[in-house]
């Protein structure tokens, strides 16, 4: 009876998740534009109107990918604020509404599906889609 529960809960939670739509790059875009582009500017390159005002420079969010790879649970933690450890620039500030609101289900690289606020999803995922493969040496 307890696995039957327990099989119950989680196709319940299944059908739950497969009518969430994940959030498209041009969703994200909208919220880059609102919150992150006057420091890293409107491709994310690092040369907003603000950036001339900040030390260190604000980073180039297009050369996230770290050989080849996006660590999208890194990007998160320094999004939400939650890890910036060693991290120049420091200061960038907290964004709370991105931590609010409905939750979608990401993999953030260890395979398992985490409830992740929309608009943190959303900015994440127009992140990813705008990196740039580095040239070939």
């Amino acid at each position: 009876m307890k696995s039957f529960i327990s099989f119950a809960i989680l196709g319940v939670g299944l059908v739950a998740c497969a009518h969430v739509s994940m959030p498209e790059p041009p969703e994200g875009r909208a919220l880059y534009v609102e919150n992150c582009a006057s420091c890293h500017g409107p491709q994310g390159t690092g040369d907003g109107p603000w950036a001339e005002m900040i030390e260190p420079a604000p980073a180039d969010l297009t050369r996230l990918s770290e050989e080849g790879k996006f660590d999208r649970a890194r990007v998160l933690s320094i999004i939400d604020g939650y890890d910036r450890t060693g991290l120049p620039g420091h200061e960038m500030p907290e964004f709370g509404a991105l931590l609010q609101g409905d939750t979608v289900p990401l993999d953030v690289g260890d395979g398992r599906m985490t409830p992740t606020p929309r608009p943190l999803a959303a900015l994440l995922v127009y992140l990813e889609s705008i990196q740039r493969v580095p040239p070939e040496l």
